[in-house]
């Protein structure tokens, strides 16, 4: 029997082990692909504690939750694998699964890149239908998924983004990245509600990577400030740094035209997502996130790594 090394959710507790494993045999349309990098994302992260919506039912399991992989013909590929795992030397795949990325792309940079882009990009394309001169506000717009966010909002066409974040420095440089506007989130609510209210009161789509009280917060804040009620809010829920819940007044739906989504596996179609769009874009340099590469005998230590700002880590096998 053939072996490979693979990387084990054994306990929600601990990180993922690296073991030996059989390799998966081909069936029922299954193809055997090589693994060439797997992004260690928030969501990874979390799927490996037992804490996101991904996370496997039952233990041991598979770490991971997509890969850059290689085809039997030389092909690069893109794939998704919520609940089964990725981060082994080799892993079965359904062909219809497989996002093409361009030859001559850098696996670790599209796997440090894929993930940081895809909630925006997904949410844009498949959520809300979002539309070339519209407005974009992205909520959590300092970290790798809400800066991929303001650059991905440009790159569709949107006529203004607005970006509201903590870390002062990185939500500057943004300015550089597409962002027309800033909202600075400090412990000054007032301070925060009025720049809210300033920059994004007739804003058309929010990308909301935060929620729990300060997206209530921003709610308030903009919908009060808000002239043209019957236009169309569209708020997508795309993370939950601030918390998993809201409370929000029904006067609030009622005197507004606020249409609020999640987008995340499940919520979409993902052929509507124009995910092959989404690799070029990244193969040419859309979204910049550095990785920081870690071969896959090294997990236990990958998993303790703490990024910097526009870093990912990226296990190779």
């Amino acid at each position: 029997m053939s072996m490979m090394k693979a990387a084990m959710v054994e306990s929600f507790d601990e990180p993922p082990h690296l073991r030996s494993v059989p390799v998966p045999r081909p069936h029922s349309g299954k193809e055997l692909v090589d693994v060439l990098a797997v992004g260690i994302s928030h969501a990874t992260r979390g799927a490996a504690a037992g804490k996101h919506y991904t996370s496997p039912k039952s233990l041991p399991a598979l770490a991971g939750i997509d890969a850059v992989v290689r085809r039997k013909n030389g092909d690069l590929a893109f794939v998704m694998s919520p609940g089964t795992g990725s981060l082994a030397e080799r892993i079965l795949v359904d062909p219809k699964d497989l996002v093409p990325v361009p030859r001559g792309a850098d696996p670790a940079v599209v796997a440090a890149t894929m993930n940081a882009a895809l909630s925006s990009w997904v949410a844009l394309k498949a959520r809300v239908h979002f539309e070339p001169g519209q407005s974009v506000l992205v909520i959590g717009a300092t970290g790798n998924a809400g800066s991929s966010g303001v650059r991905v909002a440009k790159h569709l066409g949107a006529a203004r983004v607005v970006a509201a974040g903590r870390n002062r420095e990185r939500l500057d440089g943004l300015l550089a990245e597409g962002a027309d506007e800033l909202v600075p989130l400090t412990s000054d609510e007032a301070a925060t509600a009025v720049a809210y209210a300033t920059a994004a009161a007739e804003i058309d789509v929010v990308l909301d990577y935060v929620w729990g009280p300060p997206a209530e917060q921003a709610m308030q804040a903009i919908l009060s400030a808000r002239t043209e009620h019957t236009r169309i809010l569209d708020w997508v829920q795309v993370g939950g740094t601030g918390g998993m819940s809201i409370t929000l007044g029904g006067n609030a739906l009622r005197h507004n035209a606020l249409r609020i989504s999640g987008s995340g596996f499940g919520s979409v179609i993902m052929e509507d997502a124009d995910l092959p769009g989404l690799s070029a874009a990244l193969a040419s340099g859309l979204v910049g996130v550095r990785p920081h590469i870690v071969p896959l005998a090294d997990v236990e230590k990958a998993w303790a790594h703490v990024d910097r700002p526009g870093e990912r880590t990226v296990i190779v096998p």
